[in-house]
C-alpha cells in the first residue's frame, strides 16, 4: 500500500466529506469546497483515508482531523499534523490551537506527544453543550 500526505485537491472533496461522518460534530459545510487555509489528505493507494484542516493566522487553528476506522493505528493523524505544521510554518503561523473534548484521552494523548498543552477549558463549546479544552503549541 502506498501511503502519502499531499494538499487537498477539489477532487478530494467526496472523500474528505465521507471522513467527516466520522466526527461527532463536524462542521457541515466546511467542504463545500477547499476552505482557505490548509487541507491535507492522507491517501492509500490514491484514495484520500484522511484528512486535517486549519485555518492560517499568527495562531492558526486545527478545526478538524479526521481518519477512517479502517486506516486508524496507522500514524496517519501523527503525519498529518507534523506535515501541517511544516504548511503552517510556511504560510507565518507562529502557533496553532485545536478543540478536543476533556474525556477524548486517546486524542489529548496524541496532541500532547506532539507538543500541544492544555490553554484553556471553553465551557459549553460543543454542540451538545460540552466543554472543551483548548490547547496551544508553538511552531
Amino acid at each position: 500500500m502506498t501511503t502519502t500526505i499531499r494538499p487537498a485537491e477539489a477532487h478530494d472533496l467526496p472523500a474528505i466529506r465521507a471522513l467527516q461522518t466520522c466526527l461527532p460534530e463536524p462542521a457541515s459545510d466546511l467542504f463545500d469546497s477547499l476552505p482557505p487555509g490548509v487541507t491535507l489528505v492522507s491517501t492509500a493507494d490514491g484514495v484520500a483515508v484522511g484528512y486535517i484542516h486549519a485555518f492560517t493566522g499568527d495562531a492558526a487553528f486545527a478545526t478538524e482531523v479526521a481518519v477512517a476506522p479502517a486506516h486508524r493505528r496507522e500514524g496517519r493523524a501523527r503525519g498529518l499534523f507534523q506535515t501541517l505544521f511544516v504548511h503552517l510554518r510556511r504560510a507565518g503561523c507562529r502557533s496553532v490551537t485545536l478543540t478536543v473534548k476533556p474525556g477524548n484521552e486517546q486524542a489529548r494523548e496524541l496532541y500532547e506527544d506532539l507538543g500541544f498543552a492544555v490553554a484553556e477549558r471553553v465551557p459549553g463549546y460543543f454542540e451538545d453543550g460540552g466543554d472543551a479544552l483548548r490547547m496551544r503549541r508553538p511552531l
